[in-house]
C-alpha cells in the first residue's frame, strides 16, 4: 500500500471553558491514502466536523500530529500552512459563495490569493466549469443558482488551486435526495478523473454507502471504529456503528424462548431469493423477524434476523445452515433474544 497523503497521529482537542477543559477529540489516529473517498461518520456533536477543520488547521489540536503529503502541519509557518492549505479544497454545507460574485468570478476567488494571473485564474475557472456541468452559468450570481449548482460552482472552486485533497463537511446535508446524488456522482467521477483524495464528512450512512470505500466512526469524540465500507455494514463491531447501520434493531422484540439467527450478507452472496429458496429445499418455514440490507455495487450487504420454529428437527436445522454457508452468507446463533 502507499503512503498515506493524511496521517492523524494521538490527535487531541479541548476548548476551555467554566468547568475545565471540554474535549472534542480525543486519541484520534487516521490514515487516509492517496486517491482513496474515505468517509468520516458520526452523529451531531460526536466531534466530526472539529475533526475535518484540524486535518488543515483551521482549528489547531491541543496536542497530537496531522501530516499532510509528508509535511507536519504543526511546525510549518503561517506562510508555509497556506501554501499546504492550497493543496486542500474545502467544500462547505452551506456552499458560502460571494453572493455578489458571478459563478466564474467565484472560482477565480482562491486564484487571486494565491497570485496566479488574471486571464490564467479565467482560463483555469472555466475549465472547471465544464468538469463541474456549469459552463451555461458562468455569468449566473449565486442567488440565481439551485442548491445543487452552487454546490457545483462550490466544487470547482474547492479544485480551483489543484488541490491533492478535498475535504467535505457535510456537502449535501442541504440537498434533496435526487441533488444529493447527482453531487457524490460528480465527486466520485473527480476523484477517479483526477486521482484526488475525497474525504467525506457526514451524519447519513446513505452517503457513505453512496460513495466511499472506507470508513470511521466517531462517537463521543473517539473512532469507535474504522474499516472498508463492506466489513462496517456486513459486521459492525462497536456499538456505536451498530446504531448507525442497523438503526431499527433497538426496537426489536424479544423472543425468550425461541431460536433466532442473524444472517449476515458481507457481499459475497449471491444475487437470489435465498432464503426463499432456504425455505423450499429445507421445508421449514422461518419467521423474518427484521431486515436492514442495501445493494452497493451490485451486491448485498447488511442483515437479516429469523426465527427458527422451535419444532425444526436437528437434522432440518442443520441442513439450513449448511445451506446458507454453501451461499456464502454468515449465520450467528442469537440466543434467547435479538441482542
Amino acid at each position: 500500500m502507499s503512503q498515506p497523503i493524511i496521517q492523524i497521529k494521538d490527535l487531541y482537542k479541548s476548548y476551555p471553558s467554566k468547568n475545565g477543559p471540554a474535549v472534542a477529540l480525543e486519541n484520534i489516529n487516521l490514515d487516509i491514502y492517496p486517491g482513496e473517498i474515505f468517509g468520516i461518520i458520526g452523529l451531531s456533536g460526536a466531534g466530526k466536523s472539529t475533526l475535518v477543520r484540524c486535518i488543515n488547521f483551521l482549528e489547531k489540536p491541543t496536542s497530537g500530529t496531522v501530516i499532510f503529503d509528508n509535511l507536519d502541519l504543526s511546525k510549518l509557518s503561517h506562510k508555509e500552512l497556506c501554501k499546504a492549505r492550497q493543496s486542500m479544497g474545502m467544500i462547505f454545507q452551506q456552499f458560502n459563495l460571494l453572493m455578489q460574485r458571478t459563478a466564474l468570478q467565484n472560482i477565480c476567488f482562491p486564484m487571486e490569493i494565491a497570485g496566479i494571473k488574471k486571464e490564467d485564474a479565467i482560463a483555469r475557472a472555466k475549465e472547471l466549469l465544464e468538469i463541474v456541468d456549469m459552463a451555461d452559468k458562468a455569468e449566473s450570481y449565486p442567488s440565481q443558482l439551485s442548491g445543487g449548482q452552487k454546490q457545483r460552482v462550490a466544487i470547482a472552486r474547492a479544485l480551483a488551486t489543484n488541490p491533492k485533497v478535498l475535504l467535505c463537511d457535510e456537502a449535501t446535508s442541504a440537498l434533496d435526495p435526487k441533488t444529493t446524488r447527482a453531487i457524490l456522482n460528480l465527486l466520485k467521477d473527480i476523484s477517479k478523473r483526477l486521482g484526488i483524495t475525497v474525504i467525506i464528512i457526514t451524519h447519513e450512512m446513505a452517503v457513505i454507502e453512496e460513495i466511499c470505500q472506507r470508513v470511521a466512526i466517531i462517537d463521543n469524540h473517539v473512532i469507535a471504529e474504522t474499516g472498508t465500507v463492506e466489513e462496517v455494514f456486513s459486521r459492525p463491531k462497536a456499538e456505536a456503528t451498530r446504531r448507525l447501520v442497523f438503526p431499527e434493531e433497538r426496537k426489536l422484540p424479544s423472543f425468550d424462548e425461541a431460536r433466532c439467527l442473524r444472517l449476515i450478507f458481507d457481499g459475497t452472496a449471491a444475487m437470489e431469493p435465498i432464503l426463499a429458496n432456504m425455505i423450499m429445499d429445507c421445508k421449514t418455514p422461518v419467521n423474518i423477524m427484521a431486515a436492514d440490507t442495501r445493494i452497493m455495487d451490485g451486491k448485498t450487504f447488511g442483515q437479516m434476523m429469523i426465527q427458527v420454529p422451535e419444532s425444526i428437527s436437528h437434522i432440518n436445522y442443520e441442513r439450513m445452515l449448511a445451506y446458507l454457508e454453501d451461499k456464502h452468507v454468515l449465520v450467528e446463533e442469537v440466543a434467547g433474544c435479538l441482542k
